[in-house]
This record gives C-alpha cells, structure tokens and sequence, in this order.
C-alpha cells in the first residue's frame, strides 16, 4: 500500500512540478503571485482538446498509450495558444499595473484575470466532464502490490526531461543567466545593461508553455473540467513555496513533495480530506521555514 502510494504520489507530483517552474519564476521575477498561473494550465488542456475537435482527429493510441500523434501535436499547438494568452493578458493587464501599482494590487488583478479565463473556457466548452480519449488502459505491475499506467510513466519521464531542460537553460544560456540575475536584484540587472521588458516576456513564454504540458498531462491522467486549475492552484502555491520563492529546482521537489504527502495522507485519512493537505502544509511552511526549503532566488541553486 505505502509503495503504491508513494508511486502514485510522485506521478501526481511530476504534474504539480511543472505547473509550479512556471509560478516560482512569476513569483521570483515579476514579484507578486499570479492566481491565474493555473487557469493557463485549464487553457492548454482545452486548446488542445479544441484542436482535435476543430480539425476531427481521434486521439488513436500510440503503444501502450492512451493518446497518439494527433493529441502530440494538437498539444504542440496548445502551447504557443497558451504563450499566446500569457503575453496578451501581460499587454492587456499585467504591463499598465507594473510600477504603477503595489503587489497586491498585481494578485487581485491576476484574481480578476483567473475568473475571466475560466468562465470563458466554460462559455466555450461546456461545463461538463470530458476526456482526451475513452481508450481503456491496463496497468503494468513493477511489483508485487505496485501497479503504474503506461501514461503515467510517459508523463513522469517527460516531466523529468522538460524539469533538466528548463534547468539547463536557466544554469548554460545567456538568457537564463539574465532571467537568475533580475531574479536577485532587477535595479542592478538593469544598470548592467539587461532588458527587463525583455526577460518579462520570456518569463510569461516558459510559465505558459509549461503550463500548457502541464494541463494536458493532467487531463491525460484524470479528466478536463474549466475548475480542475483552481482546484490545483493550492498544490502549486504550496509546492512554489515549500522549494523557495523563485527557485526552480525547489519548486520541482517541492512539487513532488506536495504530491507524495497528498497521496499517503490518503492511507491515513479520508480521501475527501486530501484536498486540506496542500493548505496545511502550506501552513506548516510558512510558520517554521517562510523562505522555504531552499531560500533564494537563483532559479538553479
């Protein structure tokens, strides 16, 4: 029981932790939380849902798995629609509060902007439950007591591989290293010559592309509903701070985190309790460790 839990707990996990890169870097660079970070991760999952409805592509099984090419591709599209959103919102909100306005003035308008985005998902889809595809799974057993679906070990390697990536381009690239350095200080990043308009806009293009990975994986694995982002907002505030404010790396362990203690908390309470989890950790973090595991803003430390 502990071992399935624990598998099913770090699968969940891979999920929160890479909806949260794309908060703690919000979090870390644009300096205030944005609630509607999880409303893009609803976005990408129904963009690519529309995607294989507009252009009537059957999501065939790919191997073992549930989805094939069309539901890769549609998810490629999902990602730039998703981009997309980010940086309009940013143009249209976000860009004529910066500077002008306090933080908080910033999360109640990214409030503002989370109940746009999923009241017009629900004008535009539906509010009932749907899925990517009805194609029924068996699940591969890696022990005696240890059964995993092929999906969800596709999502765990490739959240395994986007998390090295995004590491790699904030640790190598000249990008990456500015994006670390107005993380830590943006007054002293711009007298150093770097853009901040620019590093903005790269900000909101790596948090909505992973946002988008994010929400289909999710939908992969449950089902997609406009409300399944506001039910993961708590998971991913939870695991940005737990990791440290702007910290990538702790963002990603926080995430896994988040979700093993979520999955285990269910052999010892009622299901139904698993959703006061998050907030309770969250509590914990923020009374004894409030920077978190891993203080500091590097994005790769």
């Amino acid at each position: 029981m502990i071992a399935q839990a624990l598998a099913d707990g770090l699968l969940t996990g891979a999920i929160y932790a890479l909806g949260a890169i794309g908060l703690t870097l919000t979090m870390g660079i644009l300096r205030f939380a944005n609630f509607a970070h999880a409303e893009m991760m609803t976005w990408g999952a129904y963009m690519a849902l529309g995607v294989l409805t507009v252009f009537s592509l059957e999501s065939a099984p790919l191997g073992p798995l549930t989805f094939g090419w069309p539901l890769i591709g549609a998810t490629v599209i999902a990602v730039f629609l998703t981009i997309a959103l980010a940086l309009i919102i940013d143009r249209l909100v976000f860009s004529r509060l910066r500077g002008r306005v306090g933080h908080l003035t910033l999360v109640f308008a990214s409030f503002g902007v989370a109940l746009i985005v999923r009241n017009l998902i629900s004008l535009i889809f539906g509010g009932e439950a749907t899925y990517y595809t009805n194609e029924l799974q068996m699940a591969i057993e890696l022990a005696p007591g240890l059964r995993v679906m092929p999906d969800q070990v596709f999502m765990f390697c490739l959240s395994l591989v986007l998390v090295a990536v995004v590491h790699l381009f904030l640790q190598k690239t000249r990008l990456g290293l500015a994006m670390r350095a107005v993380s830590e200080n943006p007054v002293l990043s711009e007298i150093n010559g770097i853009s901040l308009a620019r590093i903005v806009q790269w900000t909101w293009i790596i948090g909505g592309a992973l946002a988008a990975i994010a929400g289909v994986l999710y939908g992969v694995s449950v089902q997609l509903r406009p409300e399944f982002g506001f039910q993961l907002l708590l998971p991913l505030f939870a695991a940005a701070i737990l990791g440290g404010v702007g910290n990538v790396i702790g963002a990603v362990i926080g995430g896994f985190l988040i979700g093993t203690i979520e999955s285990v908390s269910v052999l010892m309470i009622p299901a139904g309790y698993k959703v006061a989890i998050p907030f309770l950790v969250l509590l914990f973090v923020l009374y004894f460790r409030p920077t978190g595991l891993f203080s500091g803003t590097s994005g790769g430390k």
